[in-house]
């Protein structure tokens, strides 16, 4: 029994989007194969560990959302962790190891991770293992596979430490014994040169072994004509590899068909982050020309009705489903096109080998099935190796069997960044490409992720449109490509064009947004507040707003509000605003021309655009790009941030133009302070961390 208590090490993670739950539960079932047992909590369940008397290891799973904040159900924690009267050495009894989830696209990298891991060194408490920051631009997995490989001899040495700190060596040996053991089998497991018949039944046994697999065939996959590698086709040295691959998740849903009938749930029974509203559509305007690159709308929503509250710069989430058709050519390869309006029940199974199993929060206990692949699941979602890994046990062909493994494995692990990830295929492609594989409908509940609601930010001021909320939104394509051979448009923002596309303007090469017809339709939303990206509290500050394309969406809302107020307060200072925008072409794409009243009227101070793909007889061609524009207002920029400690706004695109923004601010403040490029970037850190330099972007 005691030896059996020191094999226990307390599990949190903290998730956003059900990531860092995965890895987490990953960690669960591979420890459990190693006679480790994994008391595993999401970090928001503080009723059920407490770290201040805590005597075992800790592992901690937590992703990073926003621009950097840690995820909803890590924020009670961080609060708590955070309160200043601590003392120093209040977690000195407690050792831990930490892996972050992130996105090197946005600035704060792994913030969340990063938050924990320092506040809990202030406070004294140890690391046992090296902390690990996964980026999910480049695969998670390139960080995560190998930190979890090294936590198991990490925790042999912990759970060592502490039984010689409390003198049971007996209990010593005998952990050290079963853990050595388990480490040198996986170990000769994986170094082993004699390649064994992979079980395709796979009895669910050592959940965490890797599996080596007997070679198939190279004829069975593709013809030898074939050379370059593709989402079906391996090439060597993939294809002649023994493969080392998961081990099958076992399976825990059960799905029952009944007879009856009924309602489906309310879709504000699938949001937990906040009070649901539903609203109608007033307007929707067609912001671009016809022959624009992209598309983008202007909606208008009615919220007068609702307790529904905003500030200009704040973000809103819509609830949106999956494409119809897409959700009917998924139930029609599943053999279910006669049954999506059936009700199901769905259940845990009985005797199933995972521990800890339950029905996910966002699958109701029973709906129609339809429901489920419409309101509850991201068909879309990039499927995860694991899921990879249970798809290949529905797949009789066996080329196509082998080239799932394939995708799976350590081996293919470049062709699954390029041809499934990189790709953005989704289980709908997959069944295509493989059409021998016949998932069942437990196995996608399992392995796809919740729907998520979309965010977007509010382009509108309460202030000056009382009962109103705008937002604009470019209509997202996905083009077609050899992995995936169809065209799509973006989970929300096709839908919500399909929505509006019969009330938009019958006049769509206007750009006045005065215009655009009325609409019947209603949206779910609910609010998803910005703690930081407000206007000034002082109006007498002044600051600058980057916006191309839709990043100017908020910047309407900033100036909006500010007209209001100078409207309403006469008497007051009002500092000087800079708004910097650009978009490809002055005639097509010009999302709001009526820029310009905000300038005549005296709201915006300073108005500077750019059009990157206009054809110019200048002698000296204009400035294309935001970033350039506001190098030639060098020492503007340099006065508003430093001399008069204003705040500097950008929003948009994060790898094609906030980074080029900041790299111009930087140069900037090296110019005009004649400091070192670090130094200047030291100047611009600090600028960020007195939320003086505020960026709203996507990757």
């Amino acid at each position: 029994m005691c030896c059996d208590l020191k094999r226990r090490f307390l599990l949190l993670y903290a998730t956003q989007k059900g990531q860092a739950k995965a890895i987490a539960e990953e960690i669960r079932e591979q420890a459990g194969a190693r006679g480790l047992e994994a008391d595993m909590h999401c970090i928001s369940e503080m009723d059920k560990y407490n770290l201040e008397t805590e005597k075992d290891p800790v592992v901690i799973v937590i992703s990073t959302t926003g621009t950097g904040d840690p995820p909803d159900t890590a924020r009670k924690f961080v609060k708590k962790i955070q309160d200043t009267t601590l003392p120093p050495d209040h977690f000195a009894h407690l050792q831990y190891g930490l892996l972050g989830l992130g996105d090197s696209e946005y600035t704060f990298f792994c913030n969340g991770g990063k938050t924990v891991d320092r506040r809990l060194q202030e406070l004294g408490a140890q690391h046992f293992s090296d902390t690990g920051l996964a980026d999910d631009c480049v695969g998670l997995e390139l960080v995560v596979d190998p930190w979890i490989d090294g936590l198991w001899l990490a925790l042999k040495e912990a759970f060592l430490l502490q039984k010689e700190k409390e003198g049971m060596s007996s209990v010593v040996n005998a952990v050290s014994s079963s853990l050595s053991a388990a480490l040198h089998g996986v170990h000769e497991l994986n170094l082993s040169s004699e390649v064994q018949n992979l079980k395709l039944e796979d009895e669910g046994v050592r959940s965490s072994d890797v599996l080596s697999q007997k070679l198939v065939d190279i004829n069975l996959v593709a013809s030898t004509r074939d050379t370059e590698p593709s989402l079906v086709h391996s090439v060597p040295p993939v294809s002649q590899s023994a493969l080392n691959i998961p081990a099958l998740p076992p399976e825990y849903i059960e799905v029952q068909f009944q007879d009856t009938h009924g309602e489906n749930p309310h879709l504000s029974l699938l949001i937990s982050e906040g009070t649901t509203f539903e609203v109608p559509v007033t307007k929707a305007v067609q912001l671009t020309r016809e022959d624009a690159i992209k598309t983008a709308l202007l909606l208008e929503l009615d919220i007068a009705d609702t307790v529904f509250d905003y500030q200009p710069g704040d973000a809103f989430c819509v609830i949106c489903p999956n494409n119809v058709n897409e959700v009917e050519e998924l139930l029609q390869i599943l053999g279910l096109s006669e049954k999506g309006e059936c009700f199901i029940c769905v259940k845990v199974k009985q005797g199933t080998k995972k521990k800890g199993a339950a029905r996910p929060q966002h699958i109701p206990e029973r709906s129609t099935l339809k429901f489920i692949l419409t309101w509850c699941l991201e068909i879309r979602a990039i499927p995860k190796k694991a899921f990879l890994r249970a798809l290949v046990e529905c797949t009789s062909d066996v080329g196509e069997k082998r080239r799932l493994q394939e995708l799976c494995s350590r081996q293919g692990a470049s062709d699954y960044t390029r041809f499934i990830r990189d790709s953005d295929v989704c289980l709908l492609d997959l069944l295509h490409a493989f059409p021998s594989c016949k998932p069942s409908l437990n196995l996608l509940i399992e392995h796809l992720p919740k729907l998520q609601a979309r965010y977007y930010s509010v382009s509108s001021s309460s202030l000056y449109q009382p009962g109103k909320l705008c937002f604009v939104f470019n209509i997202v394509e996905f083009p077609a490509c050899p992995a995936r051979p169809v065209s799509r448009k973006g989970v929300c923002t096709g839908w919500l064009a399909e929505l509006v596309a019969p009330v938009l303007h019958p006049n769509k090469n206007t750009l006045n947004t005065k215009g655009g017809s009325s609409s019947t339709e209603k949206i779910s939303i609910f609010a998803r507040p910005n703690n930081t990206f407000h206007l000034p509290a002082d109006p007498s500050v002044p600051f600058m707003m980057v916006g191309p394309g839709t990043g100017i969406s908020p910047f309407i809302g900033f100036l909006q509000h500010r007209q209001k107020l100078r409207e309403e307060h006469a008497d007051w200072e009002f500092g000087e605003t800079w708004l910097f925008f650009g978009c490809r072409h002055q005639d097509r794409d010009y999302l709001f021309k009526q820029l310009r009243c905000f300038l005549e009227n005296g709201t915006l101070t300073h108005l500077k655009v750019c059009f990157s793909r206009d054809f110019s007889t200048a002698e000296v061609a204009p400035p294309k790009y935001v970033q350039d524009v506001i190098r030639l207002y060098a020492k503007e920029v340099a006065r508003v941030l430093l001399k008069e400690r204003g705040y500097f706004y950008v929003c948009g695109d994060k790898k094609h133009m906030a980074d080029g923004v900041s790299d111009a601010v930087v140069d900037i403040l090296s110019m005009e302070m004649g400091a070192d490029k670090l130094e200047a970037m030291k100047i611009l850190a600090t600028l960020r961390e007195a939320k003086r330099y505020l960026q709203d972007v996507w990757s």
